[in-house]
């Protein structure tokens, strides 16, 4: 497995960043971000529970750039 750095949050410093990288092996993209707060979960779960080994994670909206970059990485990647 290869990760691609796409970008961390440009809002951000360097001890909180929202990151974003995109796997070249599946295409799948790697998000760090911060962990969804009490009422975020609690309205996630409305929609179905969140399982074991996976989170609620929030991205500010500064980071929609880099989401769409790594969007369009992985469909690139996918094309070898």
């Amino acid at each position: 497995m290869a990760l691609l750095f796409i970008a961390k949050d440009p809002n951000s410093d360097d001890d909180n960043c929202p990151t974003v990288w995109v796997d070249d092996q599946t295409q799948e993209l790697v998000v760090q971000g911060w962990d969804g707060d009490a009422a975020t979960v609690e309205r996630c779960l409305k929609d179905g529970p969140v399982p074991e080994g996976e989170s609620v994670v929030r991205l500010p909206a500064s980071m929609i750039k880099a989401i769409r970059e790594a969007c369009d990485v992985a469909e690139r990647t996918a094309v070898r």
